[in-house]
């Protein structure tokens, strides 16, 4: 009698595990829904949705643009390249490429060279008020472009450089030099001291630090920086606007939205093509740097 009691009991626990058991799976399973894979496929739509309709309206032909009662608006049933070759033959579009891959890389490289010497005297050197420098280069880099581009043309004018490719390349450093100062005082930051007191101990002069130990040890820091002020760079449009006029002059995002609208006329196939084929550069130079982009948001030297 007492093993028959017995049983039932043991049976009836081992019952209750398996549910509960279960019910924690399925709890487990429908939070991970919920809070993981739902949110990650709104944000990959919503990302990526973007570049899809740029594709689709690139090789859609003006036909399926321009009739969604018999073609799908999400799809393209007769591809063509009619678009891209208008763009590409044309139109100005190569000059527009080129003056803005010019303008970005110089752009850029100006921008990192002053803010490797301004990041590296602020944070390296520990001068008296070095705080106060970098937080006031960060605010200089909150300032909106709006305001800043009126005393820059008076500026761009006088000095003879409107309507040419210098005009954005001395004024980009504006705002990339106080953004980039900024980011790179935080990753000189992490790099230990002691690495530079020893080479002072040995002899070494404060350029050969920089140029031998903390610059190879902040590449990551470096190329983020220089991903940031290239895409800045790209994809600025306030200063090319006032500051070129003639065609052949002007940066891709400019150009596809002055050129390519006619009045109330917009041609979305060749405007969705240069906007694809302007996005490719910046992804490309992405692709390449993503690993030290992702290890300068790790931190850089462990003591």
């Amino acid at each position: 009698m007492t093993d028959a009691a017995v049983v039932p009991k043991e049976a009836k626990s081992t019952n209750t595990s398996s549910a509960q058991l279960e019910t924690m799976a399925w709890d487990s399973k429908s939070r991970r829904f919920v809070l993981l894979y739902l949110p990650l496929c709104c944000f990959l739509v919503i990302l990526l949705f973007p570049f899809y309709w740029m594709t689709v309206t690139a090789f859609k032909p003006n036909a399926e643009l321009y009739d969604f009662a018999q073609h799908n608006p999400f799809w393209i049933t007769s591809p063509t390249l009619d678009h891209i070759r208008m763009l590409l033959f044309e139109t100005a579009y190569p000059k527009w490429l080129w003056t803005t891959m010019l303008v970005s890389v110089c752009a850029t490289i100006l921008s990192l060279f002053a803010s490797v010497l301004a990041a590296y005297a602020i944070q390296r050197l520990r001068f008296k008020g070095s705080q106060y420098v970098g937080l006031a280069i960060y605010l200089a880099y909150l300032v909106p472009p709006s305001i800043l581009f009126i005393p820059l043309a008076t500026m761009v004018f006088q000095l003879g450089l409107f309507d040419t490719p210098f005009a954005l390349i001395l004024t980009y450093p504006t705002f990339l030099i106080p953004f980039c100062t900024w980011l790179l005082i935080g990753y000189f930051k992490s790099i230990p001291f002691e690495l530079e007191e020893c080479a002072l101990i040995d002899g070494a002069t404060r350029v050969q630090i920089l140029w031998q130990i903390t610059l190879p040890l902040a590449v990551p820091g470096l190329i983020s920086a220089g991903i940031f002020s290239f895409t800045l760079s790209w994809n600025e449009f306030i200063y090319a606007l006032a500051f070129i006029q003639s065609s052949e002059n002007k940066t891709v995002p400019v150009a596809i939205l002055t050129e390519l609208v006619t009045g109330d006329v917009y041609q979305w196939g060749a405007l969705m093509a240069g906007s694809l084929l302007g996005s490719l550069p910046v992804a490309i130079f992405y692709s390449f740097f993503v690993d030290y982009y992702v290890s300068s948001l790790t931190g850089a030297v462990k003591e």
